[in-house]
């Protein structure tokens, strides 16, 4: 063999090992502004429950782990032009998701969508949202929902609100901080997300009643089955060892929302 050819050989082996070891990093997808589900500590490290679950997960499967803050509205785009492995962030599993060909993982969180407000604001009911400024996370399945009529949505509700609708903003922790601070009245927001940004201030609350349900799943490519189910045995494994379920005590979710935990009983 020639010394161009070894070269070439060499080369290519090269790159090979490269594709090989960048295949075992895997890279999850994150909303950095979703406590308790994935959020950057007091150190500016990224944590969270579904961020613990997929560091654990790849440690099973021996697997490097790679986190990767996406922009909610473009995750789709963002994940078929391959800059993450999938979206796994307390993320809602849509009709849409699936018309698309898009993979999910099957559903792990029951969630609900409720109002957070502050106590001082009088507002004590849906109906009393009326005229008032209301805000929702741009690219949520709240802000969907706000925009169907019923029985799939709220959008007579939303038509209510200052405005005619709902004020759209980058992130939950964007729309706490302005409800804070009085630049709205109320927001539209997941469950555990409503009861940890309730524990960092005094004055919030959260409206009795629901405005809908969904599941949370995780999203993958179209055509990455493979990679979806070996995810999933490796959850199934932090399930069995009572791994799953430190977390789920450490996050203080509620186990009754947990689908993993109860189909495993």
């Amino acid at each position: 063999m020639s010394r161009k050819m070894t070269a070439i050989l060499l080369a290519a082996l090269m790159v090979l090992g490269l594709a090989a070891a960048g295949a075992e990093t895997f890279r999850q997808g994150i909303d950095p502004d979703y406590p308790p589900f994935s959020y950057r500590d007091d150190n500016g490290e990224f944590t969270g429950f579904d961020v613990e679950v997929c560091k654990a997960a790849c440690a099973e499967l021996g697997w490097d782990y790679e986190t990767v803050p996406v922009n909610w509205d473009t995750k789709e785009q963002s994940l078929d032009a391959n800059e993450h492995d999938c979206v796994w962030s307390g993320m809602t599993i849509r009709q849409s998701m699936i018309d698309k060909g898009y993979v999910l993982s099957a559903p792990y969180y029951e969630n609900k969508q409720v109002v957070l407000t502050r106590a001082d604001t009088g507002i004590a009911s849906f109906e009393d949202l009326a005229g008032k400024r209301v805000a929702v996370m741009l690219g949520t399945s709240g802000e969907d929902m706000l925009s169907k009529p019923a029985p799939e949505g709220q959008l007579e509700l939303a038509q209510t609100f200052e405005g005619g609708a709902a004020v759209t903003m980058e992130s939950f922790l964007y729309c706490a901080t302005e409800l804070a601070a009085n630049g709205v009245d109320a927001v539209v927001v997941d469950l555990p997300v409503a009861e940890s940004l309730k524990k960092d201030n005094a004055n919030f609350v959260i409206l009795d009643g629901v405005l809908g349900t969904e599941q949370y799943g995780i999203l993958f490519r179209k055509g990455d089955e493979e990679l979806r189910d070996k995810i999933e045995g490796a959850v199934k494994t932090l399930v069995e060892n009572g791994t799953y379920a430190q977390l789920v005590e450490k996050y203080e979710l509620e186990k009754e929302y947990m689908s993993l935990l109860n189909n495993a009983e």
